[in-house]
C-alpha cells in the first residue's frame, strides 16, 4: 500500500461524506414540513416516538443530525426529555439503513442482474439523471430529489475509492498483525469509537469498516466490538452539541450515552455467555460488507428490545449525571441548534409566529372588551401582553434571519419572508391594541363616555374588526388561502366604515351631542382600529402569496382588489349589509 493509495483512500472518505451530507440534505428538503407535523403527533406515547425516530433517521440519513435537532428542540421547551428518549432510541435502527445501502458494494457475481446491483454499474446513470433534474427541472421538488441521486452517487464513488484503496492491505503481513490486536473486544470498543467520535458520523465509520472488510481480513469476533463502539461513539456529536444548554437538553445527551453504554454492555455479556456455552463456529470466519449490515442492525434491534421496556428509567439516570432545577435557567425561545434541520426549524419558527400571532389578536380583543367596561387588571395584562410581542419579535426576527442564511428550499425561503412580514405586523397590531387600552384609560380616568350613536357605531365597528381577526387567523393558523381572500373586501368595508364614524361625528360635534375632546380620543380610537384592520390584510395577504409560491408579496390582493373582479364585489356587499351603520 503507497501513498497513492492513501490518497485513494482520504478523496474516497471526503466523498463520502460530501456526497452523504448531500443526499441527507435533499431528502430533508423533500420532507419539507412534513417532518415537523410528524415530530408534534408522533410523540404521545413511546411507542410513536421510537417510530418517529426510526422513520426521520431513515429519512435525512443521519442519527447525529436527529439527536442534535432533539438538544435543541428540548432546550426550547418545544419537547419534553420524556418523549424524547423513544425518538433517540429509534434513531439508533433508523441509521441501520445507510449500512445496507453501502453493502451494495460487497456484491460479487457473473450473474448480469446482480451486477447490475453493484454501484459501479448504476452509480453513473443515477449522476446522470440527478445532475439532469437539478439543472433543467423548473420544480423545487424535482431539484431536491435530482440532488438526493447525485448525493447518492458521489457516496457510493466515495466508497468504492475507498474499498479499492484498501485492497493492497489484505497482501500486507503487517496489517494481519495489527488486525490481531483486534481480537481483544476491548480494543475493538475502543477503536470503533475513537474512529467515530473523530469522523462524528457513525454511518461514516460503518462504511470505512465495510470497505477495509473487503480485504478479508476481518473476522466476526473483530468486527462484532467496533461496531459496539461505533454506537457510542456518534453520541460525540449530541455531547459537543449540548454545551451551553438548558439541564434538560443535556440530559438528553446523557440518555442517548446510557442507552449505547447499557446496549453494549448487555449485547456483549450475552454474547460472551452465548459463546461460552455453545462456542460460536463463526466468530473466526471472514465478514464481508452485508455480514456487517446484518450485525449493525441486528445489534440495534436487539439492544432496543431489551431497553425499552424501561425506557423512563433512562430519565432518573440523566437526572443523576445532571443534577439541579430548570427553574433558574431562562427559557430558550428557539435554539439556533435547530438550524441544522431547516425544514424543522421553518416549522418550529412558524408555530412561534402563529402563536405571536393569536397573542396580538387576542390583545385587541382585550382592549375592546376594556371598552364596555374599565378593569386594571385587563388593562395591566393588556400591557404585559405588548411586551411579550416585543420579545416574539426580537426572537422571531433574528431566527429568521439567521434562517434566511441557511440554504433552503424555494417553499422554505418563502416561509421565511412570510414570517418577516407576519411578525411585524402582529406586533404592530399589539402597538395599536395598547394605544386603545391607553384611550380607554383616558375617558375612565376623566370620566368621559361616548354618547349612545357613537357607542352604537364602534360597536358594529369593533365587530367587523373581530371578524377580520378570525378571518385573518385561520388564513393564518390553517394556512387557508380561501379564507384570506375574505379579508381584504372586509379590510376595505371598515374603511369605509371608519369614514362614516368621523363624517357622523362632525356631525354631532356641530350640533352640540359631541365634545372637541371626545373627538380627540375617538378619531385616535378609530386610527388604531383601522391600522389594526390593515395589519390582518397584510398576515392574509402574505398568506396568499406563499400558497401561490410568489415571492412578490400582496401583488396578487392588489390585483384582486384592483380588477374589481365579481368576486371581491360580492363579499364586499356581503360584508356591508352584515356591518351596516
Amino acid at each position: 500500500m503507497d501513498i497513492f493509495s492513501i490518497i485513494n483512500l482520504l478523496g474516497g472518505l471526503a466523498l463520502f461524506l460530501y456526497g452523504m451530507s448531500v443526499m441527507s440534505q435533499g431528502l430533508e428538503k423533500l420532507a419539507g414540513g412534513k417532518l415537523e407535523g410528524i415530530l408534534r403527533s408522533m410523540t404521545s406515547n413511546k411507542f410513536k416516538s421510537l417510530l418517529l425516530g426510526l422513520g426521520v433517521t431513515a429519512i435525512i440519513q443521519s442519527s447525529s443530525a436527529v439527536t442534535v435537532m432533539l438538544v435543541g428542540l428540548v432546550n426550547s421547551s418545544i419537547m419534553t426529555l420524556e418523549q424524547s428518549v423513544g425518538v433517540i432510541m429509534g434513531t439508533n435502527i433508523g441509521t441501520t439503513v445507510t449500512a445496507w445501502l453501502l453493502s451494495l458494494v460487497g456484491i460479487s457475481s457473473n450473474n448480469i442482474f446482480l451486477k447490475l446491483l453493484k454501484p459501479e454499474a448504476f452509480s453513473p446513470i443515477i449522476a446522470l439523471i440527478g445532475v439532469l433534474m437539478m439543472m433543467a427541472s423548473k420544480s423545487d421538488k424535482r431539484k431536491d430529489a435530482g440532488s438526493v441521486m447525485l448525493g447518492f452517487a458521489v457516496l457510493m464513488y466515495g466508497m468504492n475509492f475507498m474499498s479499492s484503496s484498501m485492497e493492497p492491505l489484505k497482501d500486507m503481513p503487517e496489517f494481519a498483525k495489527v488486525l490481531t490486536a483486534f481480537n481483544n473486544p476491548v480494543f475493538g470498543i475502543l477503536a470503533g469509537i475513537l474512529v467515530t467520535a473523530v469522523i462524528q458520523s457513525s454511518s461514516a465509520s460503518v462504511g470505512i469498516l465495510q470497505a477495509l472488510s473487503m480485504t478479508s481480513g476481518l473476522t466476526y469476533g473483530m468486527v462484532i466490538p467496533i461496531i459496539m463502539g461505533q454506537n457510542i461513539g456518534t453520541c460525540v456529536t449530541s455531547v459537543i452539541s449540548s454545551i451551553g444548554v438548558s439541564k434538560n437538553a443535556k440530559r438528553v445527551a446523557v440518555v442517548h450515552i446510557a442507552f449505547n453504554i447499557i446496549g453494549t454492555i448487555i449485547f456483549m455479556v450475552a454474547f460472551s455467555i452465548g459463546h461460552y456455552l455453545i462456542n460460536f463456529g463463526f466468530i473466526n470466519k471472514a465478514v464481508t460488507p452485508v455480514d456487517i449490515a446484518i450485525i449493525h442492525s441486528l445489534f440495534n434491534i436487539f439492544t432496543t428490545v431489551i431497553i425499552f421496556p424501561f425506557a423512563e428509567k433512562l430519565v432518573p439516570i440523566s437526572h443523576k449525571f445532571v443534577g439541579g432545577e430548570e427553574d433558574d435557567e431562562m427559557e430558550v425561545f428557539l435554539d439556533k441548534r435547530l438550524l441544522f434541520t431547516p425544514s424543522i426549524a421553518v416549522e418550529e419558527a412558524r408555530a412561534k409566529t402563529n402563536e405571536m400571532v393569536e397573542i396580538a389578536f387576542q390583545n385587541f380583543r382585550d382592549a375592546i372588551t376594556l371598552s364596555n367596561g374599565y378593569s386594571d387588571e385587563l388593562f395591566e395584562k393588556i400591557k404585559s401582553d405588548e411586551k411579550l410581542l416585543d420579545y416574539y419579535e426580537d426572537q422571531l426576527g433574528s431566527f429568521n434571519v439567521s434562517l434566511a442564511k441557511v440554504e433552503l428550499s424555494e417553499r422554505d425561503s418563502a416561509n421565511v419572508s412570510m414570517m418577516l412580514h407576519s411578525i411585524t405586523d402582529a406586533e404592530r397590531i399589539g402597538d395599536h391594541s395598547l394605544n386603545i387600552a391607553e384611550s380607554i384609560y383616558e375617558l375612565h380616568d376623566k370620566g368621559l363616555s361616548f354618547s349612545g350613536e357613537a357607542r352604537r357605531e364602534l360597536d358594529i365597528l369593533s365587530a367587523a374588526v373581530s371578524e377580520i381577526l378570525t378571518l385573518a387567523g385561520k388564513a393564518i393558523l390553517e394556512m387557508d388561502a380561501k379564507t384570506a381572500l375574505k379579508v381584504e373586501p372586509l379590510e376595505e368595508l371598515i374603511d369605509d366604515i371608519v369614514e362614516h364614524i368621523k363624517a357622523n361625528h362632525i356631525a354631532r360635534l356641530k350640533n352640540g351631542v359631541c365634545t372637541i375632546e371626545l373627538g380627540f380620543i375617538l378619531n385616535d380610537i378609530l386610527a388604531d382600529i383601522e391600522r389594526v384592520s390593515d395589519h390582518c390584510s397584510n398576515i392574509a395577504a402574505a398568506e396568499i402569496e406563499l400558497k401561490r409560491n410568489n415571492l412578490h408579496m400582496h401583488q396578487f390582493v392588489k390585483n384582486f382588489k384592483d380588477k374589481d373582479n365579481v368576486e371581491f364585489t360580492e363579499l364586499y356587499d356581503e360584508f356591508s349589509r352584515k356591518y351596516s351603520i
